[in-house]
């Protein structure tokens, strides 16, 4: 099979073409390298640096099939920086996923899966742990560009008849187990690389945001799923949209809040996290955990990286193999 993986280059893209070429398929990445890295793509692998606002080359790439599928993960991602930069978020992930959209549609694209995201709800009221079937409400404005491709999508079926697996998981962690990609945003903003960079003295104390929030310890609680899993399941979804189009929730199943993130990363290093209290972050809710019992139960997938601190045990000995990432 031949697949071309948007956003390639990228920290979760890069993991689903290692998983798809461990599966001994065709990959081609189509990424601007604008957050993404080169050195992220694997030898051999055909690189094309396309700007995904521009149609045309993006056409072309897409008229360079026949492709078994198209996997979307190239997109700005930081729900506090859309806060501040709305439009522009809307704007970048709403126009580059609709190029790619139409290009697909008319270079014959019969699958598409869409790296789509939790923070769909971000409202005051929802359900725990979150099914598919929960009230849709953005919390912020990049929410709201996954939502509107997710639209976009459903359209692109019912009038051309391209299925879509639209994927909402939650927070991406760790590393390839093989050391073969990890974790490298400038600047990075995810909180298990974070804290390990504070333990590891590469950086001043952590930051963490709000310890006030209604939960056991009062700090955020999130569900993190190990991103060889969350690339699994992307690969899993292709062969669930042969004649439908589906969505699924992607997580553990299990919520952790930001101190016990530190404390795992305390245990599995045997060294203290320095880190100081700040206040919340605008758009952040108090609790996000997946209800993936469909994607197990339609699927037959499940977490190999269940516990926190494997999860925080691969991202470690990445960061500590790769001190400069990708850029040394």
């Amino acid at each position: 099979m031949r697949y071309l993986v948007t956003g390639g280059a990228g920290f979760v893209g890069s993991h689903v073409v290692l998983d798809l070429l461990d599966r001994g398929h065709e990959v081609v990445v189509l990424d601007n390298l604008s957050t993404g890295y080169r050195k992220a793509v694997p030898g051999g692998v055909n690189l094309h640096e396309v700007d995904l606002l521009d149609y045309e080359a993006t056409r072309e790439v897409l008229q360079s099939g026949p492709w078994d599928g198209v996997l979307h993960f190239a997109a700005l991602s930081l729900v506090g920086d859309s806060m501040r930069a709305p439009f522009h978020y809307l704007r970048q992930n709403y126009l580059t996923a609709l190029n790619l959209v139409q290009a697909s549609v008319d270079a014959g694209v019969r699958k598409f899966v869409f790296s789509s995201t939790a923070a769909l709800f971000g409202g005051p009221e929802r359900s725990d742990p979150i099914p598919e079937t929960a009230q849709v409400l953005p919390g912020s404005p990049y929410g709201e560009s996954k939502y509107l491709i997710e639209r976009v999508l459903d359209w692109a079926d019912q009038i051309y008849g391209m299925k879509s697996a639209c994927l909402r998981y939650f927070n991406a962690a760790g590393a390839d187990p093989l050391g073969r990609a990890g974790e490298d945003h400038r600047p990075e903003t995810h909180l298990i690389p974070l804290t390990i960079d504070a333990m590891l003295g590469r950086a001043s104390a952590l930051k963490l945001f709000g310890t006030d929030y209604p939960t056991p310890d009062g700090s955020c609680i999130r569900d993190y799923i190990h991103v060889s899993d969350l690339a699994d399941a992307h690969v899993r979804a292709l062969d669930q949209i042969d004649n439908r189009s589906v969505t699924y929730n992607i997580g553990n199943g299990h919520g952790y809040s930001n101190l016990e993130v530190i404390k795992s990363v305390e245990r599995v290093s045997g060294r203290q996290v320095p880190w100081e209290a700040a206040p919340r972050r605008q758009g952040d809710p108090a609790r996000l955990v997946a209800d993936s019992s469909r994607l197990r139960e339609e699927t037959g997938w499940s977490p190999r990286f269940a516990e926190l601190d494997r999860i925080v045990e691969t991202a470690l000995r990445w960061r500590e193999a790769n001190p400069e990432g990708y850029r040394g």
